[in-house]
């Protein structure tokens, strides 16, 4: 699991995937909403993600 609202990083690199940013992810999700002890996780994931996707290209 990788915040409070039942979504995992599957979750979050499909909609990444889709082209959301971590705002329109929270909006979609409503993780980062509530106590916010995911931000770190979900924008360090993001981060990540991002790199793999500029190292593909």
């Amino acid at each position: 699991m990788m915040c409070a609202q039942w979504y995992r990083r599957s979750n979050i690199q499909s909609l990444f995937e889709q082209g959301m940013d971590m705002e329109a992810i929270s909006r979609w999700t409503g993780a980062l909403s509530g106590c916010g002890g995911c931000e770190w996780d979900i924008a360090e994931f993001l981060k990540n993600l991002e790199e793999q996707k500029k190292s593909k290209l």
